[in-house]
């Protein structure tokens, strides 16, 4: 069930591992094997062409691998104790029941659409598939909006911000938090900010939507409690959650999370079904405990996990820190681990170390300012997360401290990391050297 990254690893993984299974692909949308990271970039004519983001057809699984990839084939029902499906044709208009000897539930993630007035008018989008990508590449090629609002500051939020403004529209981001990106601390947000207004986006945070006006049925502003924005067009990044309900309805376990709830093989509650990517719950790794997160990374190496041991093998998939990376014209932004905010309820005693740094040596003529924020437990001296707002190469560099963490290490460990140095990539000491030794004062 399902057409993306973790159905597809998972089913090229199955046919890998066994030659002699049939393995069918069911996806309710057009298109499997695609690359939704890349959509705003698409968008905003960065990617040139729209099949440059299509990993690989359906024909192509057909001839290369022999998967049969059936699209807008959507799956309305479970039966576990029949092991079926039901599959609504949505191109011919009836269902069918067929029949599995093991079932991957890779569902996905929905949008959260909020339920405002005008919420249904043409012109308002959300950014989630091929079909959302084709449409507003021609808006923008060939209607010329000048004006877009965006609701929600996440990473949709912040890379369509990005895609518009090559465009030369005038953005405004609204926001329900007080702050962008709630994955990362009020302070590091802060700077995020900065940069974005510097780069011309009207920021209205802190500012719920409330209603979306409209002139003969196409949106015309997007009004909140204190004004109203007038818009040509309107993007709802308001978050996603996991697209769960098919297997609550089945009788499988979902976790507290509110996705699916699987083992560290994949398997869930119920036998010969498994689940995995952004419909699954997993373990943050620095805690231990149930976790969520919707990238595709993590739902790559569960598909590729998964179809190991459906197709007869032993792989398994410990968790996830939630390492995550973006960017928003020439601001990066990246995280990594737990956060501030995640220890609020004083289960772990935390310190924190803050430095502001440049991306590489001061005196080159790429370096841009760069600020890193590093976590770790009082005591043990554990690092615990990372965060990093700079300018251009300043965000993979949460990947050492991602390394660490997967590592186990001490601040003091990370702060005698023998990191790479030349003056176009970075200073004697490496920014997160420095952020390491700080914070290991403090722990």
């Amino acid at each position: 069930m399902g057409g993306d990254a973790a159905a597809m690893t998972a089913a090229s993984q199955a046919r890998r591992a066994r030659a002699d299974l049939e393995i069918i692909a069911l996806e309710k949308g057009r298109y499997v094997s695609y690359a939704a990271c890349g959509i705003p970039y698409y968008v905003g004519g960065v990617v040139s062409e729209l099949d440059k983001l299509l990993i690989r057809k359906p024909e192509e699984f057909k001839q290369k691998q022999n998967i049969e990839a059936r699209i807008r084939h959507e799956v309305v029902g479970i039966r576990p104790a029949e092991a079926k499906v039901v599959i609504r044709d949505l191109d011919a208009g009836r269902e069918y029941e067929e029949p599995y000897d093991e079932l991957l539930i890779a569902t996905g993630a929905k949008n959260v659409r909020p339920e405002l007035p005008g919420v249904g008018s043409e012109g308002i989008y959300h950014v989630a598939s091929i079909d959302d990508a084709k449409e507003l590449r021609e808006i923008m090629e060939h209607k010329t909006p000048k004006r877009a609002v965006i609701v929600g500051g996440g990473y949709i939020g912040l890379e369509m911000a990005e895609a518009f403004l090559r465009w030369g529209v005038d953005v405004s981001i609204v926001g329900r938090a007080p702050q962008l990106m709630r994955n990362i601390d009020p302070d590091m947000g802060a700077l995020l900010s900065d940069a974005l207004e510097k780069m011309g986006v009207h920021l209205y945070l802190g500012e719920a939507a409330t209603a979306f006006e409209e002139t003969s049925g196409r949106v015309a502003a997007a009004v909140t409690a204190e004004r109203t924005l007038p818009a040509d067009l309107v993007i709802l990044a308001t978050g996603i959650r996991p697209n769960a309900a098919l297997a609550a309805e089945a009788g499988i376990e979902l976790g507290t999370t509110g996705a699916i709830k699987v083992d560290d093989h994949m398997r869930t509650s119920v036998d010969h079904v498994w689940a995995a990517g952004d419909c699954v719950e997993t373990t943050q790794l620095v805690t231990g405990k149930p976790y969520w997160v919707s990238v595709a990374t993590v739902a790559s190496k569960q598909g590729r996990v998964a179809g190991t041991n459906i197709g007869g093998g032993d792989a398994s998939f410990a968790g996830a820190f939630g390492t995550t990376i973006t960017k928003a014209g020439s601001i990066e932004v990246s995280r990594t681990g737990l956060q501030e905010t995640d220890l609020a309820g004083g289960e772990l005693e935390f310190a924190s170390a803050t430095i502001n740094s440049q991306t590489c040596t001061g005196y080159y003529p790429t370096s841009e300012p760069m600020t890193i924020k590093l976590i770790g437990e009082v005591g043990s001296g554990r690092l615990l997360g990372g965060q990093i707002v700079g300018g251009a190469g300043a965000a993979m560099r949460i990947n050492v401290v991602a390394a660490a963490l997967e590592a186990g290490m001490t601040a003091q460990q990370v702060a005698e990391l023998d990191l790479a140095y030349a003056p176009p990539f970075s200073s004697v000491w490496d920014p997160v050297l420095l952020a390491a030794r700080q914070l290991s004062s403090k722990l």
